[in-house]
């Protein structure tokens, strides 16, 4: 008697275990449902935060890119430079001019058989003597042809060397003692007061002719 006061009370009618069953179902249905549209859109909202980053990392490496400088557009190739001829070296007070211009040097005539020292400018200076460090600018051919093998002028700097000791070739040692200082000198040598015959290693070969101008002694 009590229930039926309750449930008309409540204006419901009592439920039964199919119907309980049946809700229970759907509330499950709707809480799964609830569940994958969550999901959805976590899924989506990451996306959008991938593109997003993607965007900002690309747009941060282009504005790195802006700060480099500049790489400067290569310039078209051009002619080759000729090098500078070496300066003229510095003459001591009296030395004749002609000694700050490289000599032209021809080749010699005849069977060379003995050193030959031959005055081309005459010097004002004291006279070399062995055992002092000479300062020369020079000019070496080979004595048949006139082709030039080496020439201090080419390399931008004189040459110096003790004279009269063994340091140079025989015939330097043997022709530049004496000669004044300031004074251009034609060495013509045979080749066993050069280097001798053999053209080994690079070297001039045969007899030579070199024009000599001794700058300073000491």
């Amino acid at each position: 008697m009590s229930e039926r006061v309750e449930n008309r009370t409540a204006g419901q009618a009592p439920a039964t275990k199919a119907q309980r069953r049946l809700a229970a179902q759907l509330a499950e249905k709707k809480a799964a449902e609830a569940r994958r549209r969550r999901q959805s859109m976590l899924g989506a909202a990451a996306g959008v935060l991938a593109v997003v980053a993607l965007v900002g990392g690309l747009v941060w490496l282009n504005s790195g890119d802006d700060d480099k400088p500049a790489t400067a557009t290569s310039a078209s190739p051009s002619a080759p430079v000729e090098p500078a001829a070496p300066p003229a070296p510095e003459l001591p007070a009296g030395t004749d001019p002609a000694l700050k211009t490289k000599p032209t040097v021809q080749a010699g005539s005849g069977d060379l058989k003995k050193l030959t020292v031959t005055t081309l400018v005459k010097g004002t200076g004291p006279a070399v003597k062995a055992g002092q460090t000479i300062t020369t600018n020079y000019v070496g051919v080979f004595y048949k042809d006139g082709k030039q093998f080496d020439a201090s002028w080419d390399n931008g700097q004189p040459a110096t060397f003790q004279i009269g000791v063994g340091q140079v070739i025989k015939g330097w040692d043997q022709g530049l003692v004496g000669v004044p200082v300031g004074s251009r000198v034609q060495l013509d040598l045979p080749a066993d007061l050069a280097y001798g015959n053999d053209a080994s290693g690079g070297r001039p070969a045969g007899p030579l002719r070199f024009v000599v101008d001794v700058l300073a002694a000491q």
